[in-house]
């Protein structure tokens, strides 16, 4: 069964050529500025993910499903696909490969607080937890 490697949060993701590309990753903490009587600010999240596929279970497909959930466990955002990935030529018998994910979200978080992305490919799930905090915003 193929595993999720990893899940990351970043500012901002992208995959070119195969490769992840992260700004500002790694983060637990996001810090957005409110002015007083204003609604939330919209906020940017970018998250990068692996996933290690297994000789066997290459050429088939694998459906992974990325939630952004509140601490209690509310859905606020949702991201799923099949991936597959082929076995390119010349590749060693037995060779694991990564296939690498990267999806960003323009959204407002309804309050601070804790928030986690639930990564899960068949019965594997992957969390990884975060917070929001509300600072001031200069005017």
């Amino acid at each position: 069964m193929p595993s999720i490697e990893f899940i990351v949060l970043a500012n901002h993701a992208e995959v070119r050529d195969g490769l992840l590309f992260l700004a500002g990753g790694c983060w637990t903490d996001h810090w957005r500025g409110i002015q007083a009587g204003s609604p939330p600010p919209v906020s940017h999240l970018g998250i990068g993910a692996a996933v290690l596929v297994e000789w066997d279970e290459t050429n088939h497909r694998h459906h992974l499903v990325l939630r952004l959930e509140t601490d209690d466990g509310k859905e606020i955002a949702k991201v799923d696909g099949d991936l597959e990935m082929g076995r390119p030529p010349g590749i060693p018998a037995g060779s694991e490969q990564r296939a690498v994910i990267a999806i960003n979200f323009d959204l407002q978080f309804p309050a601070p607080g804790g928030y986690r992305v639930v990564g899960e490919l068949g019965d594997q799930i992957k969390r990884v937890v975060f917070r929001v905090h509300d600072q001031p915003s200069p005017r």
